[in-house]
């Protein structure tokens, strides 16, 4: 097996992970052997980076345990390492358990007689995306006997590890420091080089029986619940009844990996003290999405569009409710949030689009679990929603009367999902696709809920927005649709993935004449055997690869790159042209299945570059790339 820049994800539920590369190296700022999610407002902290293994032979010969790599594999979506030298042979296997700030990394002997196994720590605590060109600060040593080591800093939790096997002990050297080296931060452009430092070793004599070395942030109570054995057998279980759940065509091959792909990112916000605080006593809970690791936390859009694919295609519409009712409670102003900052309570809010996808994910919701209470109880803040986008919000999202569709801009922001150097301000049209499906929605539930007046409102908006829409953004130049009207340089010919929204909701904004050009164009233009470039190759400013520095990479994002998630839309879109081409979306999708095995083994990447080979970029698991190519498959079974 290549392990060269394949790696490796644990989440634990609560939006904390452990992660790495298959060689056992820390090669991002973000990876850690525990990245803990810590209550408001520290956030995701790298509490430790990484451990280094190193055998200790009968002759006091040291070799270092990834030296002897051999084989990796994924067993239940958990990682398995097995290593081959000198007489012995070594399975590691990590686990962190469901809803825990704990990491347990078990070592066990297959073959061979007792070696030693000594363990080297590597700390500097800092948030999961923090800089790494900042001095390092020495935690304290609270307790160090035989078995445990308890470190503590500022504020935040103690730190504790411990080494369960034959003979274990902790041995401290008073200290150590190096400098270590993060390539993928030096790709980017970033601060690559960090302190670390290292209280010193901790060893155990390694036999057929293992050794485990524990990781927590937990009190004792918590992560002393479960031995390593149990924590890996419940999670085991936890993993294996989530796939049996799961639609029938998602439970076996790759389509489960992706179930348990998605499951990464559900998790369970419990830093936010005051939102469970304020959920409990309306005997609620709280559940969100964490749009793409290892950086990014939760985000309007990212959680409303995976939501259909992460929990009703995996049989967890009770998670549905629960996060489309936690995002009710942080609408302001007709608008959820664009997204959550890590460690903080407040939302942040300059999106155009995150509170139409609101509505959709609600249908979806309601459509598949039958779940009309949620529906019910969300209603009136969809009626203040219309309302505002009626009369007008923040960042000059707001109607236009002369021919109702949705525009929005202000400057310095960014709002729609090209929310990077790709303004698009005017009356974009995956935005006003959106609309008209919201309105469509609208009219549907208000009338159901006795509210006639509302209804013939919203349905007579929505035949006002739909023919503006097709005498404004059909192109005859091009035989498709512009991107954006009355743009701040008139109306963008440019050909672009959005247009394929105009078709694929569920209220297809686009008649029907035009399905099969617009179709046509984005098929020739942009499909790609990994999802959608986001602007044709033939444009000037069309750029092939995601690489470089901010500036060069934030150009690429939206002018050319490509986004797996599209594939979902794009699979809507041709069974809507073609109900009976199911063989032909279907093979669209299978292009992502060889991905499972490359970058961060087992998920999703967030981008690939535009131009052959289409290498994976970005985020190393994205929420919505699992989901729609989940609900895409469910779709086409």
């Amino acid at each position: 097996m290549d392990f060269a820049g394949k790696e490796w994800l644990v989440p634990n539920g609560l939006g904390g992970y452990a992660s790495g590369t298959l060689k056992g190296e820390s090669h991002r700022r973000h990876d850690g052997l525990l990245v803990a999610a810590l209550p408001a407002p520290h956030g995701r902290m790298v509490m430790i980076d990484r451990v280094v293994e190193t055998l200790v032979l009968e002759d006091g010969v040291r070799v270092p345990l990834f030296d002897l790599l051999e084989d990796f594999r994924l067993e239940a979506g958990l990682p398995i390492w097995r290593f081959v030298g000198h007489g012995h042979t070594i399975e590691r296997r990590l686990v962190m358990p469901h809803g825990q700030n704990t990491t347990h990394l078990s070592l066990c002997l297959l073959d061979g007689g007792p070696v030693g196994l000594e363990i080297r720590p590597w700390l500097n605590i800092r948030t999961n995306d923090g800089w790494l060109d900042r001095p390092l600060a020495r935690p304290a040593i609270v307790r160090a006997d035989g078995l445990r080591l308890e470190l503590a800093q500022g504020t935040l939790p103690p730190v504790r590890l411990e080494v369960r096997g034959p003979e274990g002990e902790i041995r401290l050297d008073g200290g150590t420091e190096i400098e270590a080296f993060y390539p993928i931060e030096a790709e980017r452009d970033y601060p690559s080089r960090s302190p670390l430092w290292s209280p010193g070793t901790l060893f155990a004599r390694l036999t057929l029986a293992g050794m485990v070395l524990l990781a927590t942030t937990e009190p004792p109570a918590i992560a002393d619940a479960l031995t390593t054995t149990e924590a890996f057998a419940a999670e085991i279980e936890r993993r294996r009844r989530l796939v049996a759940q799961a639609h029938p065509s998602l439970r076996q091959g790759p389509a489960a990996q992706m179930v348990l792909a998605a499951d990464a990112f559900l998790f369970d916000p419990r830093t936010r003290l005051d939102l469970i605080a304020r959920a409990q006593a309306e005997g609620d809970q709280v559940r969100t999405v964490m749009a793409g690791y290892p950086w990014f936390m939760d985000w309007g859009r990212d959680t409303m569009i995976s939501l259909e694919g992460l929990t009703l295609a995996t049989g967890r519409p009770a998670d549905a409710a629960w996060i489309l009712r936690t995002f009710a409670r942080y609408i302001q102003d007709g608008l959820i949030p664009n997204n959550i900052p890590d460690g903080g309570t407040d939302g942040v809010y300059h999106a155009a689009d995150a509170t139409l996808w609101f509505f959709h994910a609600i249908a979806r919701h309601q459509i598949v679990s039958g779940d009309d209470a949620t529906l019910t109880l969300i209603l009136p803040r969809l009626v203040e929603i219309i309302e505002a986008h009626r009369n007008g919000t923040r960042f000059n999202i707001k109607v236009d009367p002369a021919d109702g569709l949705l525009a929005q801009g202000a400057d310095g922001f960014m709002l729609t999902w090209m929310d990077s150097s790709t303004p698009r301000r005017g009356k974009a049209v995956e935005i006003n696709a959106l609309w008209y499906n919201a309105l469509r929605l609208m009219e549907q539930w208000l009338g159901r809920a006795g509210d006639a007046e509302g209804a013939a409102r919203a349905g007579a908006d929505a035949d006002r927005a739909r023919d503006s829409f097709n005498r404004r953004f059909w192109n005859p130049a091009t035989k498709c649709l512009f991107d954006v009207v009355d743009g701040e340089d008139g109306d963008e010919p440019a050909i672009r993935c959005n247009q394929i929204l105009a078709l694929s909701l569920p209220y297809p904004v686009l008649n029907e004449s035009h399905w099969r050009p617009v179709f046509d164009v984005v098929r020739s233009h942009l499909l790609t055997p990994v999802g959608l470039r986001s602007l044709s190759p033939s444009a000037p400013d069309y750029c092939p690869f995601y690489t470089g520095n901010l500036a060069s990479r934030d150009r690429a994002y939206h002018r050319g790159t490509i986004w797996p998630w599209l594939l979902g839309p794009l699979v809507d879109a041709w069974l809507r042209v073609d109900p009976s081409d199911r063989a032909g979306a279907r093979a669209a999708l299978e292009g992502l299945i060889p991905h499972l095995s490359e970058y961060c083994l087992g998920t999703v990447a967030e981008v690939f570059d535009g131009d052959a080979p289409h290498q994976p970029r970005g985020c190393t698991a994205q929420a919505w790339s699992v989901a729609e190519w989940l609900r895409a498959w469910v779709l086409t079974a």
